[in-house]
């Protein structure tokens, strides 16, 4: 009883050991993450992020074990217009002085139907860490003509600032508020199978 008790244990501990052994580098040639926000109520303004990175692990062929951790350089935000870039990296948004890194560390990762999931995880923006949910469409795997082994993934969602503390906004005299607080994301990944 006991030698058995003790193989299962070792077989468990073995398993967890070589999980997830496959590393997924992000092609950041391919890759972005953007953003969209309400202007005056009746337009939006787009965005970006140019640095970013992440470490992203799965062995299996539809991904339904990765295991993912995503980090962007708050600074690196842009919306094409410097006096406003600036003013997001100030105090009234990301106050990059203090708080320089977006991150996000998946929980879960669920498959929905098709190649739809849902991915859960943590979310820490200005300091303030929340759970969030986001949508996830699998684009496939590819051999390229160089021989790698590529993926493509597709993940939105919507945020609201405020949960995050990024609370400025100035009040309309024809109603509403300056600045949205639905602020949405959207990431397009392309990985090489390391």
């Amino acid at each position: 009883m006991k030698k058995s008790v003790l193989s299962l244990v070792f077989i468990l501990i073995a398993g967890f050991a070589f999980s997830q052994t496959t590393n997924w580098k992000i092609d950041l040639a391919h890759s972005n993450v953007t953003f969209e926000v309400d202007h005056m109520v009746v337009s939006t303004v787009t965005g970006k992020f140019q640095e970013f990175e992440g470490d992203i692990k799965a062995d299996k062929a539809d991904f339904s074990d990765a295991k993912v951790s995503f980090t962007i350089q708050a600074t690196s935000v842009n919306t094409n217009n410097e006096k406003r870039d600036n003013h997001l990296r100030g105090e009234d948004f990301f106050n990059v002085d203090s708080h320089p890194e977006i991150t996000f560390v998946g929980k879960k990762l669920t498959p929905e139907s098709g190649k739809k999931y849902k991915l859960v995880g943590n979310l820490t923006m200005h300091g303030v860490t929340k759970e969030v949910e986001l949508d996830v469409k699998f684009n496939g795997i590819i051999k390229d003509p160089w021989g790698n082994t590529r993926a493509g993934f597709k993940v939105s969602g919507e945020l609201n600032r405020e949960d995050f503390g990024l609370v400025y906004n100035t009040a309309l005299e024809a109603g509403g508020v300056l600045i949205g607080k639905e602020v949405e994301i959207q990431v397009n990944l392309e990985l090489v199978k390391e």
